[in-house]
């Protein structure tokens, strides 16, 4: 039996594990309650994928008073094979700004009016970065 055309438009890029670890960077001293309505998932499922992460050593939590603050491991790689080679860094640091906070992000080969950028035979993609190295600074609630 074939897909649907609704089952193949509900997709999306980032799972659960990812949209819940730039929430934590955004705000470390985040409620679960709170990633859970950002990520449109419940508490328990938050819980759930902070208990992966933390696990898998991606992070970790401290109790402040009432609330837990918690901290990214620095240097900590995607897990499946075709990405280990980059940290997960450059992709919090591209994402951990909220739509609207400070400079719009751009679009390659889009002008910030919208208009394409003449094309001077280069690429539309970044250079990688190398292996073992990332070109990013430091997240809020990442050790040092």
């Amino acid at each position: 039996m074939g897909v649907s055309s609704g089952d193949r438009q509900s997709w999306t890029f980032l799972t659960n594990h990812a949209r819940v670890l730039v929430v934590i960077a955004r705000d470390p001293d985040v409620r679960l309650r709170d990633v859970a309505a950002a990520c449109g998932v419940t508490e328990r499922t938050v819980q759930a994928i902070v208990a992966d992460l933390e696990a898998a050593g991606y992070l970790t939590h401290a109790r402040e008073g009432r609330r837990n603050r918690y901290r990214l491991a620095p240097g900590k790689r995607f897990r499946h094979p075709l990405e280990g080679d980059y940290e997960i860094t450059g992709l919090l640091d591209l994402l951990k700004a909220a739509p609207g906070d400070g400079e719009p992000v751009p679009r390659a080969g889009i002008s910030d009016d919208g208009d394409p950028l003449p094309h001077h035979g280069t690429t539309d993609t970044a250079p990688e970065a190398p292996a073992g190295r990332s070109d990013t600074g430091p997240l809020p609630g990442v050790d040092s």
